[in-house]
């Protein structure tokens, strides 16, 4: 049966996608969001404007999310013509089912992560809404949604994509997705335009560990003490919770590895064998991504045995050395082809666009 919402041009579907962000407002133009980002006042939203720590962590997240937001407005794919895309915060995210409509135009509400878990109690509600006015609903849940957040058995059945990480879903949420629900286990990527930065055939020949105070468990302390006096000023930790996004293409030239955690809080039995976007937005800026791999499995594993990143077992400093010690003498053409297939294959606007595609 043909999904009424989806219109055809010959072979070239017209999809516009909105993007719901909890640091947006109002209904607008993507373009013009990041234009006016920058100058964004956070004070009146976040719980203590007075916490300068607090609005330094909202800048670094209202930025990635922006980021994100930038990644899909250059979304593509050689069966869609993509019109510009929306950004929509919780005041403007029913505006997407009165908005006026282009000729043919499939509309996509895109969710990512917990974010959905503000709309508190009536999430189900307007994802329901939304799907009765013809809008077709993807949500990125990056990782383990089905099983931890709580509102997503109300989301659940309006999903057309459901892109979850690489484990079994809740057997409850399986059962609560609509029959003609996609779901992909994918996890995360990283949120970059593929090939923005270039590559830099010759990086300062230093390690970066990119680490956040959430995981800066005294596992992680241990090794991170342990890197400082095996490497010296070659070795360089950042564990204050992220990197601004725009300090990204500086790590390029200043670090060949980049050591990344494998997720958010590994002490959690859900996290200890996934992780974080890291190791895909270094391999995106040509860094040899290093991880640990605390229990065998995932994607990560996947990617090793194609020598796309390094792991080194749970705790193992001879095995962590080793690994660091092989990703500085990667060579030009090794760390070429890291950044040409994380660029190829693991971004978000490359998963997405694919799985919009593939829900047609």
């Amino acid at each position: 049966m043909t999904n009424p919402s989806v219109h055809v041009r010959g072979n070239l579907r017209r999809v516009r996608v909105c993007y719901f962000n909890t640091w947006a407002q109002g209904i607008e133009l993507v373009s013009d969001y990041l234009a006016r980002l920058p100058s964004l006042d956070l004070k009146p939203l976040v719980s203590d404007p007075r916490d300068h720590a607090l609005l330094q962590k909202a800048r670094l997240d209202c930025d990635w999310y922006g980021e994100n937001a930038r990644a899909l407005a250059a979304l593509s794919h050689a069966e869609i013509e993509f019109l510009p895309t929306w950004v929509a915060g919780i005041a403007g995210v029913l505006e997407l089912a009165k908005a006026p409509r282009s000729a043919n135009e499939e509309r996509w509400l895109m969710v990512m992560a917990h974010q959905p878990q503000v709309l508190k109690g009536m999430a189900g509600k307007i994802f329901e809404f939304l799907r009765q006015s013809g809008v077709r609903i993807l949500f990125y849940a990056f990782d383990e949604a089905s099983r931890a957040m709580p509102c997503f058995p109300e989301i659940a059945p309006h999903l057309d994509v459901l892109i979850h990480d690489e484990f079994p879903l809740d057997p409850r949420a399986v059962a609560s997705l609509r029959p003609g629900c996609r779901p992909i286990h994918r996890s995360w990527v990283a949120n970059t335009l593929p090939w923005a930065t270039p590559f830099i055939e010759a990086p300062e020949e230093r390690i970066v560990f990119l680490g956040s105070a959430l995981g800066l468990t005294p596992h992680r302390q241990r090794q991170i003490d342990f890197l400082k006096k095996r490497f010296g000023p070659q070795f360089t930790a950042i564990h204050d919770h992220s990197v601004s996004v725009g300090d990204r293409p500086d790590l390029a030239r200043r670090f060949k590895v980049s050591l990344c955690p494998e997720g958010r809080k590994f002490a959690t039995p859900g996290m200890q064998l996934t992780h974080t976007d890291r190791p895909f937005w270094s391999g995106c800026l040509g860094m040899v991504p290093v991880a640990e791999d605390s229990r065998t499995g995932g994607r990560l594993e996947a990617l090793h045995r194609e020598s796309l990143i390094a792991r080194y077992p749970h705790g193992d400093l001879d095995a962590l050395t080793a690994a660091c010690v092989k990703a500085l003498a990667a060579s030009s053409a090794e760390r070429r082809r890291i950044y040409n297939y994380f660029n190829q294959h693991e971004t978000i606007g490359t998963v997405v666009a694919a799985a919009i595609a593939g829900a047609a």
